[in-house]
C-alpha cells in the first residue's frame, strides 16, 4: 500500500503502475473539484483533540495515580500527530505509553499493542515485534495481536511468518482481515485480487457510519486504483476522502502526484504541496518539491528544497523514519557514499527486506562496484520484489554487468511504471 519518483513515490506511499503515453496525457484533475480544499480553514477535528488534551491533562494532574488517563492522552497525542505531522507528539505518546506499561509491570497486553503501534509509526519494527510477542504471551485479545504481528512481519521481511498469521486470523467477514489480505496479494504481485478484496472491504464499511474507516479505505483504495493504472478512479476516491475530511493531506498529496506525474502540471502540483506545507509540515514534502523542480530544470530551487528537507530532519528527532530516503539521496550524491553505506546497512539491520538490500546494491552501483551490486541483487532482490524502483535498479545493475537479456529484463513493466516512478526517470527507463 505505498513509493517515490526516485525518492518521492516511496514516501507518498502511492504505488502506481500505468501504461504511460506521456505525450498527451488525459486531463484527470479539475481545479474546481478541489480548489475549495486549498484554503485555510479551521480544523475542527484538531481543535477537538486539543480541547480533549487540555481536559485530560488537567484530570491527570488532579489524580496522577490514574494511569488510564495517560492512555487516553497517549491516544490523543498520536491522533494529533496524524493530523499535523509534528513528530514530538508521536514521541510524547510513546513516553506516556512506557510510563503506563511501567505502572502495570508490563502485564497489560493492550498497552504492549499500543506501544507496538507507536513503534511501527516510528519504523522501530524490531522493538514493535518485542512488545507484540509479550502481548501474545499475556493472552488478552490474541487475534488483535496476531493482526499486528502480520503487519510487523511484513515490514521485517518475514513473509512466511506473516502468511501464518494471516491464515490464523482468516475471516472474510472481518474488515481487518480483508485489508491485510489485500496487502498480501499486492505483495505477491496479484494486484487484481488485491483490488477485489479492497472493494469487498469497501462494501462492508459503507454499510456502517464509521467515518474513520471510510477515510482510511477511500484513500488507500485510491492508491490501489492508481497502482492499476485506473487514474480516474484514483482521483475520484481522493475526492471522496476530501468530501469526508476537508483537511485530509494524504488525499491532497495523491492529487498533487496525479498533477505532477500523470498530467505533468507542475504548477498545480506545487500549489497543492505549498498548501499542504502550511497545514502538515513533514520532510517528504520538500523531497516532492525537489523532484518537481528537477523536472522543471530549476536546479537552484531543487537545491533549496533539499536544504529545507535536511534542515527539518536536523531540527527534529525522526529517528530511523527517513533512513531509506536519505540513503537514496546520498547514494546518488558524489562524496556522500559512506553515509549511504552506513544508512543502507542500518536499514538491513532494522528490516532485512528486499527494499533494504536494494539500498546497499544501489550504493555499490553508484560507487562503480558493479560486481558487488550484482552479487547483492542475485541473493536478495531479483525475483523477490515487484516494487518498480527495485526493478529499475536491478535493470541497471544487470546491464552494467553485461548480463541483461530478454529473459531477465523488466523493461516493459518499467515503462508501464513511469507514472509511479515519476517523470524524471522516463528518459532513463526508455533508453535501457
Amino acid at each position: 500500500m505505498k513509493n517515490k519518483m526516485h525518492i518521492i513515490s516511496l514516501l507518498i506511499g502511492i504505488v502506481f503502475m500505468v501504461g504511460c503515453n506521456s505525450d498527451k496525457p488525459l486531463q484527470i484533475t479539475h481545479k474546481n473539484d478541489f480548489q475549495k480544499y486549498l484554503s485555510t480553514k479551521e480544523n475542527n477535528k484538531l481543535k477537538n483533540i486539543e480541547k480533549d488534551i487540555d481536559f485530560w491533562e488537567k484530570k491527570y494532574n488532579e489524580a496522577p495515580n490514574q494511569f488510564t488517563y495517560l492512555l487516553t492522552l497517549s491516544g490523543l497525542y498520536s491522533q494529533r500527530f496524524e493530523i499535523d505531522g509534528a513528530i514530538q507528539d508521536l514521541l510524547h505518546s510513546e513516553t506516556l505509553l512506557l510510563e503506563c506499561n511501567k505502572r502495570v509491570n508490563g502485564e497489560k497486553a493492550g498497552i504492549h499493542r499500543s506501544i507496538a503501534k507507536n513503534y511501527i509509526s516510528q519504523h522501530r519494527f524490531r522493538e514493535a515485534l518485542s512488545h507484540l510477542e509479550k502481548a501474545y504471551k499475556l493472552g488478552e485479545n490474541k487475534k488483535g495481536t496476531q493482526k499486528m504481528l502480520f503487519d510487523v512481519y511484513m515490514e521485517l521481511g518475514n513473509y512466511d511468518l506473516a502468511e501464518e498469521k494471516l491464515t490464523a486470523i482468516k475471516d472474510f467477514k472481518d474488515f481487518d482481515y480483508l485489508i491485510r489480505l489485500a496487502k498480501w496479494n499486492d505483495h505477491k504481485g496479484d494486484l487484481d485480487t488485491a483490488i477485489q478484496v479492497m472493494e469487498k472491504a469497501m462494501v462492508m464499511v459503507e454499510k456502517t457510519k464509521n467515518e474513520d474507516l471510510k477515510l482510511w479505505l477511500y484513500s488507500n483504495i485510491a492508491d490501489f486504483y492508481g497502482h492499476a493504472g485506473r487514474i480516474q478512479e484514483s482521483y475520484d476516491y481522493y475526492l471522496k476522502t476530501l468530501a469526508i475530511d476537508v483537511n485530509n493531506t494524504y488525499a491532497l498529496k495523491g492529487i498533487a502526484w496525479i498533477s505532477f506525474s500523470y498530467e505533468r502540471n507542475t504548477a498545480q502540483a506545487l500549489e497543492i504541496i505549498n498548501y499542504i506545507e502550511s497545514k502538515h509540515l513533514v520532510p517528504d514534502l520538500y523531497l516532492l518539491k525537489a523532484d518537481i523542480y528537477d523536472y522543471n530544470g530549476n536546479t537552484k530551487e531543487k537545491q533549496l528544497a533539499l536544504n529545507d528537507y535536511f534542515a527539518v530532519l536536523s531540527k527534529h528527532n525522526y529517528g530511523d523514519m527517513y533512513n531509506k530516503y536519505n540513503a537514496l539521496l546520498y547514494a546518488e550524491t558524489p562524496g556522500e557514499t559512506e553515509k549511504a553505506f552506513a544508512l543502507a546497512n542500518k536499514e538491513i539491520m532494522n528490516r532485512p527486506t528486499p527494499e533494504s538490500y536494494d539500498l546497499l546494491a544501489w550504493t555499490y552501483f553508484n560507487n562503480g562496484d558493479y560486481k558487488r551490486a550484482h552479487d547483492i541483487i542475485k541473493k536478495h532482490t531479483l525475483n523477490k520484489s515487484h516494487e518498480p524502483l527495485i526493478l529499475y535498479h536491478n535493470e541497471l545493475i544487470l546491464k552494467a554487468n553485461n548480463v541483461l537479456d530478454e529473459d531477465n529484463s523488466h523493461k516493459n513493466e518499467l515503462v508501464e511504471s513511469i507514472y509511479e516512478l515519476g517523470p524524471n526517470l522516463e528518459k532513463q527507463i526508455r533508453s535501457i
